[in-house]
C-alpha cells in the first residue's frame, strides 16, 4: 500500500463506521446492549483507524485542493467546512460517551449521544462526500 492508496482507504473506514454506527443504533433500540456495545467499539476502532491514516496522508502530501471551478466548488466547501469543524470537535465528547458508557452511567451516556451519534453520523458520511468530490469527480 502507498500514499496514493490512503484516501480510498480512509473513504473505506468511513463507511465502515457510518455501517457500524447504524447497526448499533439498531442494536440497542432493540434492547441488544452486548450488540449494541460491539458494534460501537468497532465503530470507534474504524474512525480511530481512519484518523491514523487520515493524519500519515496529509503529513506526506500536505493539503489537497479543490480543482473544480463549477458549481460543485461552494458545495464542496459546504460539506468540507462543517465536516472538519464536527470532526474536531467531537473527539472529546465521543470519549467522554465511551467513559460514560464503560462507569455504567447510562443516563449521562444517553444524554451526550443524543447527540454525538447524530454528528458522528454526519462525520463520517460527509467524509466520503469530500472523498468522492475530490478523488472521484
Amino acid at each position: 500500500m502507498s500514499t496514493a492508496d490512503l484516501p480510498h482507504l480512509n473513504a473505506l473506514l468511513n463507511g465502515v463506521s457510518a455501517l457500524l454506527l447504524i447497526s448499533g443504533y439498531i442494536c440497542i433500540k432493540n434492547r441488544r446492549a452486548d450488540w449494541h456495545k460491539r458494534f460501537m467499539l468497532a465503530a470507534l476502532a474504524a474512525s480511530a483507524l481512519f484518523l491514523i491514516s487520515y493524519l500519515i496522508y496529509h503529513n506526506a502530501v500536505g493539503s489537497v485542493p479543490y480543482r473544480h471551478q463549477d458549481w460543485t466548488r461552494p458545495l464542496y466547501f459546504a460539506i468540507l467546512i462543517p465536516h472538519i469543524i464536527l470532526a474536531a470537535l467531537m473527539v472529546p465528547f465521543i470519549i467522554a460517551a465511551v467513559y460514560y458508557a464503560f462507569r455504567e452511567r447510562f443516563d449521562r451516556h444517553r444524554r451526550l449521544v443524543k447527540w454525538v451519534w447524530p454528528v458522528w453520523i454526519f462525520v463520517s458520511l460527509s467524509g466520503i462526500a469530500v472523498y468522492l468530490m475530490l478523488y472521484q469527480l
